[in-house]
């Protein structure tokens, strides 16, 4: 459930005002997350059309990157929470089979997904990632997130404990093109209060580049504030109100 940021009394054909929140990765999509990719993939020139499973099927230029909203044909859940997009990437546009895959529900912040798009867009699909799980962990520790006392190598969290990304055992249902069992990818979520339902997840398969993830993470742990007009109920009582506009 969301929630405005502060109780008032609408007037007809008057907008909610703007308030500009952090840290971000606690202030939710405001219930715009699918347009926003919308607009993100629009201008970076992907092509988009429905398919039968009543999802949006977005593709790069190329023809070698997708972004798929799945979120009405509810494939599978992380963290109790409907995935609501898979982003995929393959080596040759015959190719059949993607090479890696991410997934995330709704609720993530959209500046951050909107940066790891972005990202995507960017790279070459077929060029080999030669960064290591390092760079992920320096991108989180450069914006003031801890590493943890007994991973250091592979997990962080923000400075309020409420958020995490970890390298981590795939959950069920990630698919990815190495075969092998017992593969580690990252993983991240918000969990706004100790026991609290999940705010978002987000799961990376074993091969997405880690300096893909590391634009995610850097992004998700940036101090800027972001502008809501909503925000989610279980998060209101961490965020911060910088300003209103």
């Amino acid at each position: 459930m969301e929630a405005p940021l502060l109780p008032h009394h609408s007037r007809p054909n008057v907008p909610d005002p703007v308030y500009w929140v952090t840290p971000r990765h606690l202030a939710g999509d405001d219930g715009v997350l699918a347009e926003r990719i919308d607009d993100t993939l629009s201008d970076l020139g992907w092509r988009m059309w429905p398919t039968s499973r009543r999802t949006l099927l977005y593709v790069s230029p190329d023809g070698l990157r997708g972004a798929e909203w799945v979120l009405a044909a509810y494939p599978f859940e992380l963290g109790g929470l409907p995935v609501a997009g898979q982003l995929s990437a393959r080596g040759h546009a015959a190719s059949a089979m993607s090479e890696w895959n991410a997934y995330f529900t709704t609720g993530v912040s959209y500046e951050a997904l909107a940066d790891l798009l972005v990202a995507i867009d960017a790279r070459e699909a077929r060029d080999a990632g030669f960064e290591g799980p390092e760079t992920v962990l320096d991108a989180l520790s450069a914006r003031g997130w801890i590493r943890d006392v007994d991973r250091p190598r592979t997990t962080a969290t923000d400075p309020g404990f409420s958020s995490c990304v970890s390298l981590e055992m795939l959950p069920p249902l990630i698919e990815d093109a190495d075969p092998r069992p017992d593969l580690v990818g990252w993983q991240a979520w918000a969990e706004p209060a100790l026991g609290a339902p999940y705010l978002w997840c987000a799961s990376f398969s074993a091969s997405v580049p880690h300096e893909l993830v590391a634009a995610f993470a850097s992004s998700l742990a940036s101090p800027v504030p972001v502008p809501r007009r909503t925000v989610p109920e279980i998060a209101e009582g961490r965020l911060t109100v910088v300003r209103c506009s």
